[in-house]
């Protein structure tokens, strides 16, 4: 090879290093180019790092502090807690699920009297085990193991029951045990020891109470029999007196005496009615009941005094509203009277008017009944408004009494509205009158309403004469309720000018300014008016005697019910043809139709008792025999004179021995049977009786009725049970007995009680 060759050679040889060298170099510089971004990369994230750490270290530190914050906290709570625990006077313990106690505090340590086996970490079994053995508790009728396996039976429950228990020093405590989710319980031992005692004192409090009650129920009711028994006697006795020949004077005397027992026993009644009331021993009793007809039970007893002082009584009944209801009818006619009376008594001049509103309901549902009582009497105060219906209080002060009463007579009214779940209130204007009113929620009976008459043939209209404008306000509106027109005239001259042949029926008032209901019918007689007069009269009986009592058609008790009105005028005649026509006087029916009839009467036939001279046949009917078992010589003479008018045979017999005798004896076919008497009672004596009726009288029952002066709530109950039938409250009344008599006179027998004049 030649030199130039091997120099070509070296040539390209070192040109091939200098480009392999040049390569590297690159390739170095790029790799120190990525080193120094990786470098770079490096540097900064172990920046970030640093910082990142630096944050840490802050927040570790940051927490560290909280940590030992919240733990120093946590024991201040805790201390606080337990300090709180330690403080308290009940016992309280921590248990864990296995029974184990965890803590306790000092009051829950102390029932061991520092026992060191009860701390921390004992069971509740050997708890249990320590109260029996050591005493602690007073198991009482139960053996300590069956106390303890008690209490072990309500500890396992998962809600156990509060329970008391009662320690040996004679505290009481009340374990309540609350059970948490994970099985820890929570133990309260409250100290109810005062409670318990409190309890006790309260209970012997109530019965103190209660024994007092009893007591002065007792006391009352024997009160009641005591005071009613003497005026049986002195009422009974001025009845008698007051049925004699007797003068003027001395009628005066009887009377006030017979005024003065009545009135002691309206306060006697209202006493019983109060102290009933208090002890929430009254009953209410509903039954169907007639409400207007109830109203003017109690109008017409009041309307003697009310016609004595010249007050005029008026009933305004809603012609809308039903008249039968359902409720206490004895109540109701107890609140109507103490009302009514109230009206009456403090009235002196012009009227008492009773309203009742309503709205009318179907037959079973329950109807909103109003009645108000308004009066022109001497009204109430302003400032007594807000009392009337408290105890003992009244209008009038205790220095200037006018008028007497308990002054319990509205508080009883309240007491009874609202036992019927209604409401009563007053409105008054003192020195013009006083408005008293009630509202009552009773259901409607069936057939409420009172039937419409059938009214005669032609009549279309009437006419009212009357010079009290409410009443014949009231009278207008029950007529044009029929559907007849009604012509009202305020007097009588304006009457007999208006009268003429259209007018079909006259209604006039008996007592009137220029004439009177009669001399009335007379003018209208003589001027050739024929039409029927029904005349109102608050005095009927009187009525009934006058001369011209031909000239009208009936005599109506005043104030006037639907009912009456519409039984007088459907017992009025059709019209009679003018030819046939007969004199008024001729063709004036009888008022017995129109007025409410009397008690039947015996038989046409019956011999009299006043008539010795003509005795009955010997096979014709025997004379009623009566037995009265009485032991008061008193209330035997009352009795034997209240009834000897009658024809009866009576036996008297002084206690319940002698009433048994003489039932077999004397074969009575009336027993009269007081209820407290010496030796056997009355209740005895008619169980007595009924046994030897079951026994040797089969299908016999003889009537026994008590006479009794127990007026207390649920006497009447408890006599009746005896297997008495009827009971009579002392003092008894005259009419009463006459009519027990005539109710229970068995077939047989001449009739008792003499025929009606």
């Amino acid at each position: 090879m030649t030199l130039a060759n091997k120099l070509a050679e070296e040539r390209r040889a070192r040109l091939a290093a200098e480009r392999l060298l040049e390569l590297k170099q690159a390739e170095l510089s790029a790799a120190n180019r990525k080193l120094g971004r990786h470098a770079l990369a490096l540097t900064r994230k172990i920046g970030r790092t640093e910082a990142e750490m630096t944050t840490v270290r802050d927040e570790n530190a940051r927490f560290r502090s909280d940590l030992s914050a919240a733990n120093q906290k946590i024991e201040l709570a805790e201390r606080r807690l337990w300090h709180s625990i330690q403080s308290i006077r009940d016992g309280f313990a921590f248990f864990d699920a296995d029974n184990i106690m965890i803590g306790a505090n000092s009051a829950y340590l102390a029932l061991f009297d520092g026992m060191d086996e009860i701390a921390p970490g004992v069971a509740y079994t050997r708890i249990l085990q320590v109260m029996t053995e050591e005493g602690i508790v007073d198991t009482g009728d139960l053996h300590p193991a069956d106390w303890r396996q008690m209490m072990a039976d309500r500890w396992h429950k998962p809600t156990p029951e509060p329970i008391n228990i009662r320690l040996w020093n004679d505290e009481y405590l009340r374990l309540v045990d609350q059970r948490g989710h994970g099985g820890d319980v929570v133990s309260l031992a409250l100290n109810i020891t005062e409670t318990v005692r409190y309890e006790e004192r309260l209970k012997a409090e109530r019965e103190r109470a209660e024994t007092a009650n009893r007591a002065k129920s007792a006391f009352l009711a024997n009160m009641s029999h005591e005071i009613r028994t003497p005026m049986n006697g002195v009422v009974g006795m001025a009845e008698l007196l007051a049925d004699s020949d007797l003068t003027e004077e001395q009628r005066l005397y009887v009377s006030t005496i017979r005024n003065s027992g009545e009135a002691l026993l309206v306060i006697i009644n209202d006493v019983l009615d109060y102290s009933k009331i208090e002890a929430d021993k009254l009953t209410l009793h509903p039954e169907p009941f007639d409400l207007e007809r109830c109203i003017h039970e109690v109008v017409t007893l009041l309307q003697p005094t009310a016609r004595d002082k010249g007050l005029v009584m008026l009933i305004d009944y809603d012609i809308f509203l039903p008249t039968r209801f359902v409720g206490d009818p004895g109540r109701i006619r107890q609140i109507l009277t103490n009302l009514i009376g109230n009206a009456v008594k403090f009235t002196l001049q012009g009227h008492v008017l009773i309203r009742v509103t309503g709205v009318p309901e179907a037959p079973g549902d329950e109807a909103s009944i109003h009645v108000t009582v308004e009066d022109t009497g001497i009204g109430i105060a302003a400032d007594k408004i807000d009392l009337i219906f408290g105890e003992f209080n009244q209008v009038e002060g205790a220095q200037n009494r006018q008028f007497e009463g308990t002054g319990l007579g509205l508080a009883i009214t309240r007491r009874l509205v609202e036992m019927m779940n209604g409401r009563i209130w007053v409105d008054s204007d003192e020195g013009k009158g006083a408005c008293f009113g009630f509202q009552l929620g009773i259901p409607v009976a069936e057939c409420g309403q009172p039937q419409s008459p059938h009214l005669p043939a032609g009549l279309a209209r009437a006419m009212v004469v009357d010079h009290h404008a409410v009443n014949a306000s009231i009278l207008e509106k029950q007529l044009r309720q029929l559907g007849i027109d009604v012509i009202c005239c305020d007097s009588t001259p304006r009457a007999l000018d208006r009268a003429d042949a259209s007018v079909g029926l006259i209604l006039c008032e008996h007592s009137m300014a220029r004439m009177d209901g009669f001399e009335l019918a007379e003018a209208l007689r003589d001027k050739g008016v024929e039409a029927p007069i029904l005349m109102l009269s608050s005095t009927p009986d009187f009525a009934e005697n006058d001369p011209a009592r031909g000239l009208v058609t009936g005599v109506l008790q005043k104030p006037l019910s639907r009912a009456e009105l519409f039984a007088a005028l459907a017992d009025l005649p059709d019209p009679a043809p003018p030819a046939a026509a007969a004199p008024p006087a001729a063709t004036a029916p009888s008022s017995t139709a129109a007025a409410p009839a009397d008690p039947p009467g015996p038989p046409e036939a019956a011999q009299s008792p006043d008539t010795p001279d003509q005795p009955p046949e010997p096979d014709g009917p025997r004379t009623l025999r009566v037995l009265a078992a009485e032991d008061n010589k008193t209330n035997q003479l009352v009795f034997r004179k209240m009834i000897k008018d009658l024809d009866i045979e009576l036996s008297f017999a002084a206690n319940g021995r002698e009433a048994v005798a003489a039932f077999h004896d004397f074969r009575p076919d009336l027993i009269f049977m007081d209820i407290s008497m010496p030796g056997m009672d009355g209740k005895e004596a008619a169980r007595a009786i009924r046994k030897a009726e079951s026994e040797a009288r089969a299908g016999d029952h003889v009537p026994i009725i008590a006479m009794t002066a127990h007026a207390m709530d649920g006497d009447r109950e408890d006599i009746l049970q005896a297997g008495l039938d009827d009971y009579l409250t002392k003092p008894l009344r005259k009419q009463t007995i006459h009519d027990r008599i005539a109710q229970y006179c068995p077939e047989g027998v001449r009739p008792p009680l003499p025929e009606p004049a």
